[in-house]
């Protein structure tokens, strides 16, 4: 069971307004993440730390 592992944070170019948070591939594999492949969550900063949720009512969307 993994429950911590790296990942990185990165800009998607120069002058946009949206980055990419890269989790590594153990992490998302465990048996234990709680999320889908394309599913949509809210991101907020609270106490100097970035929480990752699920959004109540979405389901997983294939693109």
């Amino acid at each position: 069971m993994v429950l911590e592992g790296r990942g990185r944070i990165k800009y998607s170019s120069k002058g946009s307004k949206t980055g990419v948070l890269y989790i590594a591939a153990d992490l998302m594999k465990d048996s234990s993440f709680p999320f889908k492949p394309n599913e949509e969550v809210t991101v907020r900063i609270a106490d100097d730390k970035l929480i990752v949720e699920r959004r109540p009512g979405l389901e997983a969307q294939s693109h």
